[in-house]
């Protein structure tokens, strides 16, 4: 079937595996499945999927681990969709932190993640809808940075790489095409992944916090991102479309 997505689920719970796999393969997906860390490693030898369902909580290598190893690799723009148990609110927050692009708590309802899924995808794959952005170019500058839209990584000022996840391309053009424009954190949220802020969600400010360290800046001196007290976030450097080559 053509442009049908991608998804490899990893979990150790064999049930899970297949409940998810029948599924979504009914709604039209193409379902991989690994049970740990190697059998994942031995799907993406064969390419990479188009988004990862990735369990937290399993014995070896857990979803922090491999989620990392996602981030560090060639696979660190696949998307992750994280699944974690209520509990483990500490772990969530450092699944977030990890990389992953979104999480689900269970027990959840297949008909969320399927919504969860394409939500992601969606916006793994376009600008967000809904506010005008700039023209494409194919280096967008600021300050001591340029940003490679085509590669999706970063340029520093000696021209050294610096990797970006796909929530974190996604945050930093959402501030590129509407700087000194204070942007709420729902607002962020449901731009970068989709889905309403819970009552103490911290996705966003974790991703602020991981774009911040890419970018060398600091909340208590920032240089591109500030943060406005009950308000939300702001980019305030001057932004230059480079046309050409850099």
């Amino acid at each position: 079937m053509e442009n049908t997505d991608h998804v490899l689920i990893v979990d150790d719970d064999r049930g899970i595996r297949e409940l998810l796999a029948t599924y979504l393969e009914k709604n039209g997906m193409r379902v991989s499945l690994a049970a740990n860390g190697r059998q994942m490693r031995t799907v993406l030898e064969l390419g990479a999927p188009d988004l990862i369902v990735l369990d937290l909580m399993m014995p070896g290598e857990d979803g922090l681990v491999l989620c990392r190893e996602l981030r560090a690799g060639k696979f660190r723009a696949v998307p992750v969709l994280m699944l974690t148990a209520r509990s483990e609110e500490a772990d969530r927050i450092v699944g977030l932190e990890m990389g992953a692009d979104d999480y689900l708590s269970k027990p959840f309802a297949v008909r969320e993640l399927l919504a969860r899924i394409r939500s992601v995808l969606r916006r793994a794959r376009m600008l967000p809808p809904g506010m005008q952005v700039t023209e494409s170019a194919p280096m967008i500058g600021f300050g001591d940075w340029r940003l490679d839209t085509t590669a999706r990584h970063l340029l520093d000022a000696e021209g050294t790489m610096v990797a970006l996840s796909g929530a974190e391309y996604r945050l930093l053009r959402v501030f590129l095409d509407h700087p000194q424009r204070v942007l709420t954190r729902d607002q962020l949220l449901n731009l970068t992944q989709g889905r309403q802020a819970d009552a103490f969600d911290r996705s966003i400010d974790l991703l602020v916090s991981r774009l911040r360290q890419r970018l060398q800046d600091t909340a208590r001196e920032p240089r591109y991102i500030k943060t406005l007290r009950s308000e939300g976030y702001v980019f305030s450097a001057a932004v230059t479309m480079i046309e050409g080559n850099p």
